[in-house]
């Protein structure tokens, strides 16, 4: 139970590390146009961005992709700078936020980026051969899937509380977290390594 424990907590602790929260504004980004109500499109949303994750990790395991952390760096805040874009862009618009096939794909490519990056420091901490490395993937996947519901959960209540008490409009909120993101990642994109050559 300890070994189970210790990979789970490893997952989950690596969602909520605030040195690396690339994570969180992705999941802010990808839940601020939608409310409760939509717990099915949220669903599979995170869905996509976990099995991702997932899919990307086992190949990085078993060295079949790797790619170079300077580079997954700049990749992942370029998406993150697109989803958030593509918020501000279709604030407001009925049509664009009903189809969720672009930010389906984006979730998806994401989870896969994100599952890469995360394989350096999962195979730091099981040195084993690929297949001893299996059950602790897994039991570290399904605490990085709970820390999703829970910053999902948190993000839902933050817009409810923002929308009711304090009365600001959809679209606003949509527009300020947005923004907010744009703000964050745009300085991480213009620092980035891969852009100093």
């Amino acid at each position: 139970m300890s070994d189970f424990w210790t990979h789970f907590t490893f997952g989950l602790k690596h969602l909520w590390n605030f040195n690396a929260y690339t994570d969180i504004l992705f999941l802010l980004a990808l839940t601020v146009p939608y409310e409760f109500k939509a717990w099915k499109k949220i669903l599979i949303l995170v869905s996509l961005f976990l099995a991702g994750h997932i899919l990307a990790l086992l190949l990085s395991v078993f060295n079949i992709v790797t790619i170079k952390t300077n580079i997954l760096s700049f990749i992942i805040s370029i998406i993150l700078l697109i989803i958030a874009l593509f918020n501000i862009i279709s604030a407001g618009k009925s049509g664009k936020k009903d189809n969720i096939t672009f930010i389906a794909i984006v979730s998806s490519v994401f989870g896969m980026l994100h599952g890469l990056g995360f394989a350096h420091y999962f195979n730091t901490i099981t040195p084993q051969k690929p297949t001893d490395k299996l059950v602790p993937l897994f039991e570290s996947a399904l605490g990085f899937g709970i820390g999703i519901l829970i910053a999902v959960t948190a993000a839902l209540l933050l817009a409810y509380v923002v929308q009711t008490l304090l009365k600001f409009s959809k679209r606003d909120w949509i527009l300020i977290v947005s923004a907010f993101v744009c703000g964050v990642v745009l300085p991480m994109i213009v620092h980035s390594k891969f852009l100093n050559f």
